[in-house]
């Protein structure tokens, strides 16, 4: 089942193209991994996906739903957690859960039984009174990707959030992700670790606005003949205009 389809999705600003004419699909369940050098496209691509941001032209559906006609469908069915994590420090951890349980509608009888599930499961009982600006990066990280799948959307869109966090507490967020993945939410995730381009089940690289490439993480390295994902990107974006 495709929960997102993209085709020929362009953006331009002007006389420059930031998005052009990208054509891809995601299926229910898939971590589907897109990345790109910054100023590839990556975000911009990624605000249109989210109801954000109008195409200048092509087609693109999320959960069923047409980015141009319908973006508030499509921001009910979706979960977002950026590198910043979007949690608000002076709350405790259960208000901040509280908060995005309103803010996404879930109806308000659930929302204590499912903040006092969520913080058994992730072993964060005895924080629930913390407040959020002394947790933990790790920590933050763990509770924000939680609040942004507090709802059960069909899909969540993560944008860099392992950003500054270290290698052990990544791949603890990494598990958060398959557990997620296995409920049926659809994981698009853009990185600039190479290392996490390995745990998704697609990738697709942007290279000046294009995806130039797009296959399992085990193909593309048998199609350019290398060892890693990190040379894949590197053959791929070394020849790239836009610059950092």
């Amino acid at each position: 089942m495709k929960v997102i389809e993209a085709h020929d999705l362009t953006k331009r600003f002007g006389n420059f193209t930031a998005v052009d004419a990208i054509t891809f699909e995601v299926e229910k369940g898939e971590i589907f991994g897109f990345l790109g050098a910054n100023g590839a496209g990556k975000t911009t691509a990624m605000r249109m996906l989210c109801g954000l941001s109008k195409p200048t032209s092509g087609i693109g559906k999320v959960a069923g739903f047409d980015i141009q006609k319908d973006p508030e469908n499509i921001k009910k069915n979706i979960g977002y957690m950026s590198q910043k994590f979007a949690l608000y420090e002076d709350l405790k951890v259960w208000e901040n859960l509280r908060l995005f349980g309103g803010i996404y509608g879930v109806p308000a009888k659930e929302i204590n039984p499912r903040i006092d599930s969520l913080l058994h499961t992730l072993g964060f009982t005895a924080e629930k009174n913390t407040m959020v600006k002394s947790l933990p990066l790790g920590w933050k990280q763990k509770l924000a990707f939680s609040a942004a799948i507090f709802h059960e959307p069909r899909i969540v869109f993560l944008d860099e959030p392992t950003g500054g966090v270290d290698p052990a507490a990544r791949r603890q967020f990494w598990e958060l992700i398959y557990d997620a993945a296995d409920r049926g939410i659809t994981v698009f995730v853009t990185t600039h670790y190479m290392d996490e381009a390995e745990y998704c089940d697609r990738v697709s690289i942007m290279v000046d606005g294009r995806i130039d490439a797009l296959d399992s993480p085990t193909n593309l390295k048998e199609k350019y003949n290398v060892r890693s994902m990190d040379e894949v990107f590197f053959q791929l974006a070394r020849g790239a205009k836009a610059k950092e």
